[in-house]
């Protein structure tokens, strides 16, 4: 189980390689910040990755997923595994709650990073980050949420419309609790004083 513990000073970008979830019990952070063909990516703020942010003995974790991102106002909206192709939300963050199986998930685009999740971690992915499944057990799947029941615009990766992805994902709110741990923690934490010299709109 994740503890709300951690520290601007524990946010990196990751060299080359596969992320492996299971190196700690502590969130990882992934700045992603350079766009990547026709994916913008987030200049501010980290991809958050949760190892084992379920109880290890929980035995639904649909509905622990579930209702933890209900809790914390970010609404789940399906079940199931990502795209095999790069895709981005241009107008929302986005947290997976990963049910059942592993997966090899690339982000940031063809030149990004990998990432090896499993049954029971989360991963809390910026707007504009690009993301895809590239390898998976038979019975993956994850649970997609996103704040405050924010309809997800999905786009692919197409440089004629980097520019118009660029700005949009400057213009994404704030969401003002963490999808796991609520007012303490992860993105509260991490990317709320990212935002204050900028003042962004928040939701």
């Amino acid at each position: 189980m994740l503890h709300a513990s951690c520290s601007l000073m524990s946010l990196m970008s990751f060299a080359a390689g596969t992320l492996m979830t299971g190196a700690s019990s502590q969130p990882h952070y992934l700045l992603l910040s350079q766009p990547d063909n026709g994916v913008p990516n987030n200049v501010q703020f980290p991809l958050i990755c949760y190892p084992q942010a379920a109880p290890r003995d929980n035995t639904n974790l649909v509905v622990w997923f579930e209702a933890c991102f209900s809790t914390n106002q970010w609404l789940p909206c399906g079940r199931y595994p990502l795209h095999p192709y790069t895709h981005f939300h241009p107008n929302t963050h986005e947290v997976l709650g990963i049910c059942a199986g592993w997966a090899e998930l690339l982000f940031g685009g063809d030149n990004g990073r990998m990432m090896t999740v499993h049954a029971g971690d989360a991963v809390l992915i910026p707007a504009g980050v690009g993301h895809k499944q590239v390898a998976a057990s038979d019975d993956f799947f994850a649970v997609v949420a996103y704040p405050c029941g924010v309809q997800p615009e999905t786009q692919r990766d197409d440089k004629a419309l980097l520019s118009l992805a660029l700005e949009a994902v400057k213009q994404v709110a704030m969401p003002q609790t963490d999808p796991l741990l609520g007012d303490e923690g992860g993105l509260v934490e991490i990317w709320h004083p990212l935002t204050r010299a900028g003042n962004p709109q928040d939701i």
